[in-house]
């Protein structure tokens, strides 16, 4: 198992790319399912969780062609078995979206309970719910999801909680349903925004993705294409909140600006001057020390909780006291605790972390404990004195691409050791 080692201190400056979105990549992978010809699926980010998908394909008997860019073409009519084993699903919460799909499709699917980061419950009920709304029998025994139907019929499906992953798994059973399906309090992500564009680009009709009632006419097949998935909003997140935490000026390029409002606001307030174009934003914090913030998480267009960390961080060295509010998970401010070892001045208090500015971290080693926790702990290392060390980085190796290597473009120092 690897570890990161930062040698904090250096202000973050110059350029890099932004990757695709995984969380974009992994539904329209599984979208591929539906097709009765090849799709191509272009600007896949090279993580773990990719790979798994990848291999949950080929244990299926889903045969794959991947060149060096990291496109892959799918061909799902060569699919041989219908189950989604544990071995495969226990490391990626997202593998649960093969489900639909392979129900809509086959009528039948055996998908393991998944598993993923360990941030709070996230029940898959509403997926459940909705396929047998759509006429599916479902049976949850020895450890799987045991689904079938001759063909699902259209519905209307209300969610109760705004969830992107049952939004996403229900879309893609809808798209071969027979009559009309209604969506209603859906997730208006941009990913779920991504998966419509794609699903249409196969054959499929849909319309309202973006707003929280989407409605899909059912088709008896859906057709191949080539499709590039969208930026990564969390990655280009990440990189502008540690560039504003080491008082630095960075250039994120192939990203997508009109998606990052929630974030470019506070980052403003934190003091920085960010700039943006049609592909690329820039931010400058012009040396100052950045000033704290406030934020609560919510659904899209809220704030994303996928950077309630990256923000903490930033608060921990920032000027002034600001609160953290997590509304989406129960159980995700474990990084506060391992920020408090590094001299932060933080408290929790209910769902909310009370952050007190201090001038600097001192280096420790920390544990990563989710996927973003990982990545506050790097931009709390890159912030601090001495050596940081951030284990268990298996976790960012899920959702950010050579990150270690993007970092070294703008000047920080860290390296990866094995254990």
């Amino acid at each position: 198992m690897d570890k990161l080692i930062i040698t904090g201190g250096n202000r973050l400056d110059g350029e890099i790319r932004i990757s695709g979105a995984k969380n974009s990549a992994l539904p329209i992978l599984a979208a591929t399912l539906l097709a009765d010809e090849p799709v191509t699926v272009c600007n896949l980010p090279h993580l773990h969780d990719i790979t798994t998908m990848i291999e949950l394909f080929g244990c299926m008997g889903v045969e794959l062609m991947i060149d060096e860019k990291m496109n892959v073409e799918v061909h799902a009519s060569t699919i041989k078995s219908l189950t989604a084993p544990y071995e495969l699903v226990k490391t990626m919460r997202a593998s649960i979206l093969v489900l639909g799909p392979i129900l809509a499709r086959h009528g039948y699917a055996e998908v393991a309970l998944p598993g993923g980061c360990g941030i709070g419950s996230r029940p898959v009920d509403l997926h459940l719910r909705g396929l047998e709304a759509m006429g599916a029998e479902v049976v949850v025994e020895d450890g799987y999801i045991k689904a079938k139907a001759d063909r699902l019929k259209g519905a209307r499906i209300f969610f109760d909680t705004v969830t992107v992953t049952g939004t996403e798994n229900l879309l893609m059973a809808a798209a071969l349903a027979d009559g009309e399906t209604i969506l209603e309090n859906a997730a208006r992500e941009p990913e779920v925004v991504d998966l419509a564009e794609c699903l249409i680009r196969m054959g499929a009709e849909i319309e309202g993705h973006g707003t929280d009632t989407i409605r899909v006419q059912g088709k008896k097949s859906l057709h191949g294409c080539v499709y590039s998935v969208l930026p990564d909003r969390i990655e280009t997140s990440t990189y502008l909140i540690a560039a504003a935490a080491t008082r630095g000026r960075i250039k994120v390029k192939d990203t997508d600006p009109t998606i990052l409002d929630p974030v470019l606001v506070k980052l403003r307030e934190a003091g920085a001057v960010i700039t943006v174009g049609e592909d690329w934003i820039e931010l400058d914090m012009e040396g100052r020390r950045p000033k704290a913030i406030s934020l609560k998480t919510a659904p899209y267009p809220g704030m994303a909780t996928d950077v309630q960390a990256q923000f903490t961080a930033l608060n921990a060295v920032a000027e002034g006291t600001g609160t953290i509010t997590e509304t989406i998970f129960e159980n995700r401010f474990m990084h506060v605790l391992e920020m408090k070892r590094m001299g932060a001045d933080m408290d929790i208090e209910g769902n909310t972390a009370i952050c007190r500015g201090v001038e600097g971290l001192k280096s420790a080693p920390v544990m990563a404990t989710d996927l973003r926790a990982s990545a506050s702990l790097v931009i709390a290392g890159l912030v601090a004195e001495g050596d940081t060390v951030v284990d268990r980085i298996y976790h960012i190796d899920r959702g950010y691409e050579c990150i270690e290597e993007k970092l070294q473009q703008l000047g920080a120092k860290i390296r990866r050791v094995p254990n």
